[in-house]
């Protein structure tokens, strides 16, 4: 289910009431070219990773998630770095 919008707050009586426009407003803006809304975060990359499924031994997988965060990315390099030439 979708979060709601922020609604808006009502029409100002006296433009001079417009409050200020701050750095945290600006981040949180929507971005527009003509009608298009600019898609913000990371730009899609030209090589996206793969998903996959792997079947792995329950200790094996224990000790990969036992080394910490990155673990994933740890285990990805060292296929690559053994992976047949």
């Amino acid at each position: 289910m979708p979060a709601k919008q922020k609604s808006s707050a009502p029409p100002l009586a006296d433009p001079d009431d417009a409050p200020e426009i701050t750095e945290s407003w600006v981040r949180e803006a929507d971005l527009y070219e003509g009608d298009r809304l600019v898609r913000r975060g990371r730009p899609p990359v030209a090589t996206p990773k793969q998903p996959v499924t792997l079947r792995l031994d329950p200790q094996v997988l224990a000790l990969w998630r036992a080394s910490g965060k990155g673990w994933q990315t740890r285990a990805a390099a060292l296929l690559a770095e053994r992976a047949p030439k």
